[in-house]
């Protein structure tokens, strides 16, 4: 079992070691963790008190996850032991830390020439890293030299083929460290190698597991739940972290949950795990909830931008316009050039009509980081408000270029291709939608909706979807409703009296009225009028009187057909019977 006090050791090393190899962003979300840990009593003190934010905040954040069943460990977690690596700067001396220097100025090139000559597992990696990120920002000015429609550009990293050369040279010799097989992995994966770049990558995870940048290029090359399971991973609770992550992307969100209730036993605090949690529940549409966690996150937190664009989704779906202002203003004066205070800004602006304003910020989010999801996405769902379909389809075929997963992107080019009355494309992308979340209502009532068009016309399957759609709780009642109606449509009396009922329980358990409402009633009452069941009859028609105009003109005529029935008198004068 690895103690909480273990864990504060190995991680405290790892962000020296990361931090001296350049490699900030994993050094930074290893320091994120080391506060998330839960101090000891004996050592509080007024500085370090900040990261105990109370039992009751911290315990309701995570309230969801009571129901997972998995056993939370009071102690610690079990692993293979993983010792640290030696650390070998005495070797480079001078010429390291004037590259270090180099590199922290962002002057790549600089810093790759000066440690040409040294051979160290450090500054080798060093250089050739260096040498990859010059490659990166050369390929950046190239794209935006020769940009094209919506930014897109055939710029790729020149040094990728030599740098692949000599890593591979490297590694067939023996001579390449945890962190070059991390590089090397990086370099297989931009050059589309990926079933190379993924043996790599658990090398290196497998021989140092505190590199989070390893392990989250790692889980972009875990597309299925086969390629994880195939994984074969050292047990270190590194692992635990990344699983939690790949189940997340791969839709799992009950055993990502489930995973970062776990490792709540010793990461008690870490916003980065509260931060997770709340995109498990956004994606499984607990919006009260998310909102919860994302405000308490900013109180403990009130300059994070990271993560803040997930938060503006909630409010831009909850339609809480106020906050969203707020929360726009407040990432704007904290890092307005940031993709993701662009993003929350561009949602701001669509929440208020303003689709071209919204669009500009997307814009201006992709200027700043390409390759950056949300704002593809984002954008599409602009400009299909727009009736912009050519460049909403542009937009989403970038998402899907970036995350081939995402099922945002496929159901918007569904959308998009039904808006131009084409069914058959259309259902092509709602189907891709829905292979990756199967489990969404709205996706399946889209495809219904396709197979409902006269191009295609195949009621059947529209049937087939609609009752998919119930099963996975569709909150809007929508399916309930076009199975009646198209049951009805097919003669099929009896099923569709079955589904208006189950649509009425729903509307009068939610306290809703309007025509669906009507529609049902008078279906029923005639249904049950024809079955000779007078006393059902009665009871559907009675409620149409509550209604004014047609509605209670319809219930009038269809009691009074009731009464002839029951009475066996049709040509006695209907004004005699009391209603």
């Amino acid at each position: 079992m690895v103690s909480k006090e273990s864990c504060r050791n190995e991680i405290r090393a790892a962000i020296r070691q990361l931090s001296d190899r350049c490699l900030y962003s994993a050094a930074k979300w290893a320091g994120e963790q080391l506060v998330g840990i839960e101090q000891d009593p004996s050592n509080f003190t007024p500085s370090n008190t900040r990261f105990q934010r109370g039992s009751s905040s911290i315990r309701r954040r995570f309230s969801t996850s009571e129901s997972i069943t998995t056993p939370q460990p009071s102690v610690g977690f079990s692993q293979a032991v993983t010792p640290l690596p030696e650390e070998d700067e005495v070797i480079d001396g001078d010429l390291y830390l004037l590259a270090k220097s180099y590199f922290d100025c962002r002057e790549y090139r600089r810093a790759s020439h000066v440690l040409r000559d040294q051979m160290s597992n450090k500054s080798v990696f060093l250089r050739c890293y260096a040498l990859y990120l010059a490659g990166e920002k050369r390929k950046e000015e190239e794209m935006i030299e020769l940009e094209g429609p919506l930014g897109k550009s055939d710029a790729i990293n020149r040094e990728l083929v030599s740098l692949e050369r000599e890593l591979s040279a490297l590694k067939r010799s023996g001579a390449i460290d945890s962190f070059g097989l991390y590089l090397y992995g990086v370099v297989l994966k931009e050059k589309g190698n990926e079933s190379l770049a993924r043996a790599s990558l658990v090398e290196s995870v497998n021989s140092y597991p505190w590199n989070w940048s390893a392990w989250s290029e790692l889980q972009s090359l875990c597309t299925s739940i086969e390629i994880l399971n195939s994984l074969n991973l050292s047990n270190h609770w590194m692992k635990e972290f990344f699983l939690a992550n790949a189940y997340q992307e791969l839709r799992m969100h009950t055993e990502s949950l489930a995973k970062y209730d776990y490792l709540q036993g010793i990461f008690s605090f870490s916003n980065y795990i509260q931060a997770q949690t709340a995109k498990a529940q956004y994606s499984l549409r607990e919006f009260d909830q998310v909102e919860i966690m994302f405000e308490d996150l900013l109180r403990n937190d009130p300059y994070r931008v990271e993560d803040m664009d997930l938060y503006s989704n909630v409010l831009y779906a909850k339609e809480a316009c106020a906050a969203l202002s707020y929360l726009a203003h407040k990432v704007f004066l904290t890092d307005k050039y940031r993709p993701e205070s662009c993003c929350i800004i561009g949602n701001y602006y669509s929440l208020k009509g303003q689709h071209e304003k919204a669009v500009m910020y997307f814009r201006r989010a992709l200027k700043l980081n390409k390759k950056y999801l949300s704002a593809w996405t984002l954008m599409g769902h602009e400009y299909v408000e727009m009736k912009n379909t050519p460049a909403a389809i542009d937009a989403y075929r970038r998402a899907v270029d970036i995350n081939p997963c995402d099922y945002r992107a496929w159901y918007g080019l569904g959308q998009a291709y039904e808006m131009m009355g084409m069914p058959f494309y259309a259902l092509h992308y709602f189907r891709k939608s829905i292979f990756f979340l199967p489990n969404d209502s709205r996706l399946w009532i889209a495809m219904a909706k396709c197979y409902q068009t006269e191009q295609l016309y195949m009621l059947e399957e529209a049937i087939k979807c609609y009752k998919r759609a119930v099963n996975c709780t569709d909150t809007e009642g929508i399916a309930l409703n076009q199975l009646a109606k198209l049951h009805q449509k097919l003669g099929r009396n009896e099923e569709a009296a079955f589904y208006f009922e189950k649509d009425l329980e729903r509307m009068d358990a939610e306290g809703l009225e309007g025509p669906n409402m009507f529609e049902a009633l008078v279906f029923l009452a005639t249904h049950f009028k024809t079955h000779k069941k007078f006393e059902e009859a009665e009871v559907y028609c009675t409620r149409l009187l509550d209604y004014s105009g047609p509605e209670k003109e319809k219930a009038k005529s269809l009691l009074r057909g009731i009464r002839m029935a029951q009475t066996g008198f049709p040509s006695m004068d209907i004004e005699h019977f009391p209603l």
